[in-house]
Order: C-alpha cells, then sequence, then structure tokens
C-alpha cells in the first residue's frame, strides 16, 4: 500500500494546484513588496508593483533572485518580517565569500517539518522506524530537516550527525536503525566500514536510505543498493529554499516529487533566462510561496533538470522533476568541452575493476587545459604487474574520452587513498587560474 502523509496537498488536482499557488503567489509578492526594501526597488525600476500579479501565469514577469544578492544583503537584509519574529538561523559554509544566511519563522519550522514528513513517508518510513540521522547538525540545514520530520510522522530519531564512523555503526547495530539518511557518498563510506568491521549484514535493519546534498547518479544508487541491501531514494533540497525537504522520491523511483503548493518551480535556459517548455533540460528556479522569514522570487538555484506533470503510480499530483543531472555552475569547461564530474563517475560505476572514488584535478600547462582522473582500483585487481595495471588504466582512459569526448590522464591509486569525505565529495581540484 502506498503511503501518503497529507493527501489533500499531495493528490490536488492540477487546476487546484495553479489556482492555490496563484493565490499564494500573490499575497507572497504584496508581502516581500511591502517588508523587503531590495524586492521593492527592483520591482518598481520594472514598473511592477503587487497588482500585477494575478495568477501563477504572471510568474514570469518577476525578476529572478541569485545566491549574490543573498551575499550582497548579508546577513539579514532579504528577511521579511522583524528578527523578534525568526526563531531560528542557518547559513551556507561560505566556502565563496560571504556565506548565505536563511531565517525561519515559527510556521516556517512548521512547514519544513510538514515537507520532510512527506519525504519521509514517500520513503516509506513510519512510526514504528528508527531513523538515523548521519547529515551533520549545525548550520548546515541537513541534520535538523531530517530530525524534525523524523518526529513529526512519529518514528524513533537517532541524532548521531556526521563522523565518528565507528560510533555510527554502533549504534545502527545497538537501536536496530532502519532508515538511514546522510550524503550518498557516505552511505557507500559507511558500506566499506561495515564490511571492514566484520559487522555482518544481517544483523542489521536497515530497509532504507534518504539521500541527498550533493549529485549522485543511477549507477551510484546501485551500487550503494546492493552493498547497503536497502532501497536508496533521492531527496532534493537546497537552504535558500527551506533546507531538505523542497523535492524527494517515492518507492518508484521515477522522479523527485517537488512540494508544490509551497515552491513553484520553472525550468529556464540559463543563458537567455527564457522559460523552457515542459520536458525540456534546462535550470531549476524556484519561488517560495509560504515562506514568512525568507521568501524568494524566482531563485536560480544552478541545478539543471527537467519536470514531468504527469501523474505518479504512487497517486501523488505533485510535479516531478528528475535527478540533476549537475549544476550549471559546477559544470567544468575544458579546452571548450562542457564536463560534469557525474559523467566521470556513471564511467567508473560501469567497471567492475575500479571503485566508486575519484579525483579530477584540472590544470592549465603552457595555456593548455589538462585534465588528470585519479582513481580507486579493487584489491582483486591491483596487481604488481605493470602490463595488467597498464591495460587497466588504458581502458579506463578509452571509456572516459568516449564519454566524454576529451583526452584525459588517468592515474591508478590503490584503495584507501583518495580521502573519504563524511559531507559532500571533494571531487574536482581545479588549479587553473581562469
Amino acid at each position: 500500500m502506498t503511503l501518503i502523509w497529507n493527501k489533500h496537498f499531495e493528490t490536488m488536482p492540477r487546476e487546484e494546484m495553479r489556482q492555490l499557488q496563484g493565490e499564494r503567489l500573490r499575497d507572497m509578492v504584496e508581502r516581500v513588496y511591502f517588508n523587503v526594501p531590495f524586492y521593492r526597488e527592483k520591482l518598481q525600476k520594472m514598473g511592477l508593483g503587487p497588482e500585477h500579479i494575478q495568477t501563477v501565469d504572471d510568474l514570469k514577469k518577476l525578476p529572478f533572485t541569485t545566491k549574490n544578492d543573498l551575499r550582497d544583503n548579508y546577513p539579514f537584509g532579504l528577511f521579511a518580517v522583524p528578527m523578534s519574529e525568526i526563531v531560528r538561523l542557518h547559513a551556507s559554509s561560505g566556502t565563496t565569500g560571504k556565506p548565505t544566511v536563511v531565517g525561519y519563522s515559527r510556521k516556517d519550522i512548521g512547514v519544513w517539518s510538514e515537507v520532510m514528513a512527506r519525504t519521509l513517508t514517500a520513503a516509506g518510513a513510519g512510526k514504528d522506524d528508527f531513523v538515523h540521522v548521519a547529515y551533520g547538525y549545525g548550520l548546515f540545514t541537513g541534520g535538523l530537516g531530517l530530525h524534525y520530520g523524523g518526529e513529526k510522522i512519529g518514528a524513533s530519531v537517532i541524532p548521531v550527525s556526521g563522523g565518528n564512523t565507528k560510533r555510527q555503526l554502533q549504534l545502527m547495530l545497538d537501536f536496530g536503525s532502519t532508515v538511514l539518511a546522510c550524503t550518498p557518498s557516505y552511505a557507500l563510506y559507511l558500506a566499506e566500514a561495515i564490511e571492514e568491521s566484520g559487522i555482518k549484514r544481517s544483523d542489521l535493519k536497515l530497509r532504507v536510505g534518504v539521500f541527498g546534498a550533493e549529485p549522485w547518479t543511477e549507477n551510484m544508487r546501485r551500487e550503494i543498493e546492493n552493498k547497503l541491501q536497502i532501497k536508496a531514494i533521492d531527496i532534493f533540497g537546497l537552504s535558500e529554499i527551506i533546507g531538505p525537504g523542497v523535492a524527494s522520491e517515492c518507492l518508484q523511483q521515477c522522479g523527485l516529487h517537488i512540494n508544490e503548493d509551497h515552491f513553484i518551480p520553472e525550468i529556464i535556459d540559463p543563458d537567455t533566462l527564457e522559460v523552457l517548455p515542459e520536458g525540456e533540460l534546462g535550470e531549476l528556479v524556484f519561488t517560495t510561496i509560504t515562506k514568512e522569514g525568507l521568501p524568494l522570487i524566482r531563485y536560480r538555484t544552478r541545478d539543471l533538470t527537467r519536470l514531468n506533470y504527469e501523474k505518479c503510480k504512487c497517486g501523488r499530483t505533485l510535479v516531478r522533476m528528475e535527478k540533476c543531472t549537475g549544476r550549471s555552475d559546477d559544470m567544468l569547461i575544458i579546452r571548450g568541452v562542457n564536463l560534469f564530474p557525474s559523467q566521470i563517475e556513471s564511467v567508473l560505476l560501469e567497471m567492475s575493476e575500479t571503485r566508486p572514488h575519484y579525483l579530477l584535478v584540472v590544470d592549465r600547462v603552457d595555456n593548455l587545459d589538462t585534465l588528470e582522473l585519479q582513481v580507486e582500483v579493487e584489491d582483486s585487481f591491483f596487481s604488481d604487474k605493470i602490463s595488467q595495471l597498464q591495460a587497466l588504466r588504458q581502458k579506463i582512459q578509452h571509456n572516459v574520452e568516449s564519454a566524454t569526448g576529451l583526452s584525459v590522464t588517468v592515474k591508478l591509486v590503490e584503495p584507501k587513498t583518495i580521502e573519504r569525505s563524511e559531507g559532500k565529495a571533494k571531487r574536482v581540484i581545479d588549479k587553473r587560474v581562469l
């Protein structure tokens, strides 16, 4: 039986949903116009007022918002309510420039809990489950998002946070964790650790995992499902919109259901900024229509995907987004060729000789871009025979070049050589001064 947390909204007919979105959009635009000087000035320059936004079709009239807009208004310049109504602050890591700060009202925290309850229910979780949260807690939104959603559905939440893998395994075993929540790269790391620890997979009760916070491929999904013997569910979110809970797969695993009663999605051409027809691949844009603390108009996520408005077999009518193929700002341009790290990952996961741990090193030598792929080799294939390693290196090089159209230097390394990540995996080192 398919479980749905909130049937009223998750199975709402399309026309009803559009009407609801229109009403909420009107209210949100009015709120930001009168409460956020940044948006009021932007709209006034375009000759727009709240009265010009009546339906969802008017969304395209509105300006885009970018991550730079959040940084330029650091820390609280885009908040739409007084600080006395903000009950929670989160922030990005700030790896490039100032961090992006997000604020939540009490109602926002309630919405976050609601969409995370939908996420976990769609993954098959319920009140009898033990949800093992190995996402980081703190300023990162991952841990607390899963935590609140787990509590809302009545599950027993284990707030382990990231790191200390030995303790993670012990608690999984002792507490009987049934739902694992972490990044997909850390899930693979845990699978390795389970194998090395001597713990029998049959002694663990893990049934399903909800994985997000970094791009991952279908090949990586199969790898996780095979090694951990669980159902691997993709979840999607970003701090600026609410954190995890923006969209998630159901057990059908055929696209991520967007909670569009709270977040209206669009797909645009990242170059022309024009809205693309249904089914076209482009950049994902969100407008938050219920958030009080930090409402955002047409926020450019830089994630590349496409939308599917057909009803899912699970019964949900919420629009589905495909698993992201990458990010427009994570895209590498090497000798004029566009490259996403996920393309490399797909090639490696098709090969039995390699492990799903790799590092791309991009450099510029004599004004020419160079690409080096460091990849771990399975123990059984790591041989002292130079001829065998040379043959494997050439095979990987051929497969990567065939898939990407780029020449690459392949460096084979022993298992455990590439640094493991307990959060987002670092896949690229770009040494170029561009």
